[in-house]
């Protein structure tokens, strides 16, 4: 069964969606109420939140940037994210999983350590010569292609509340109810067009699901302003 949540149109939600891009296009028709608003900045969680979070910056004619967060994967289980790390100094772990899991502190700040490096690479490489996004007093929509434990999300959340972002948007096509109910409580809105019982991953919600490299995140970050 599909859950539908604080999604208020009247259009079907088929799934899985046919790709990141047309998960998109449907996200954005539940955001047409902040299109045009100077105050708005659509930001992605990349990599695989970036070809979401394009199609609903060009749908709201909304600038678009990125917010550099990266997921603490589980010892042995690259995809599981235990907790994340994001600009600005913040960490996240997701205490009840580490604890189920049985991973050590040892293991977790190893696992800390590969995700900050993965960070830092990543902030030299995309933002290049530019700055951060100012933040401040901004309605922030922020994007990605789904939420299974939430973790990343969470760790943008405190880092965008740490620049006094005024209004902070959840944008999602798909997500996990308890990673929802998580992210629910930090912010302002929530919009996500499917909430599936029985979630396990994100991909598992697209027929098409390949993992972004960087050449095309520098290449979504061109476009963004053509």
């Amino acid at each position: 069964m599909i859950q539908q949540h604080k999604n208020n149109s009247k259009e079907t939600i088929s799934l899985p969606f046919v790709n990141r891009g047309e998960a998109g296009r449907l996200l954005a028709k539940q955001l047409m109420s902040h299109a045009g608003r100077p105050d708005t900045l659509v930001l992605a969680l990349p990599r695989g939140g970036l070809p979401v979070a394009f199609e609903v910056a060009q749908a709201l004619t909304a600038p678009l940037d990125i917010i550099l967060v990266r997921k603490i994967s589980a010892p042995y289980q690259s995809e599981l994210a235990i907790g994340a790390v994001a600009e600005g100094g913040i960490f996240f772990a997701n205490s009840s999983l580490i604890e189920s899991l049985g991973v050590s502190e040892r293991e977790l700040n190893h696992q800390k350590r590969l995700a900050e490096d993965e960070l830092s690479r990543r902030t030299k490489l995309y933002r290049g010569r530019s700055t951060a996004p100012d933040i401040h007093d901004k309605v922030v929509i922020l994007v990605d292609d789904g939420l299974a434990t939430g973790a990343t999300m969470l760790a943008a959340i405190s880092s965008l509340k740490l620049q006094l972002a005024r209004q902070i948007v959840i944008a999602v096509p798909v997500a996990s109810d308890s990673a929802l109910q998580q992210v629910e409580k930090q912010v302002d809105e929530v919009i996500c067009l499917a909430v599936p019982e029985m979630f396990q991953a994100v991909g598992n919600w697209y027929q098409s699901f390949p993992q972004l490299n960087d050449e095309q995140v520098l290449s979504y970050l061109t476009r963004r302003s053509s």
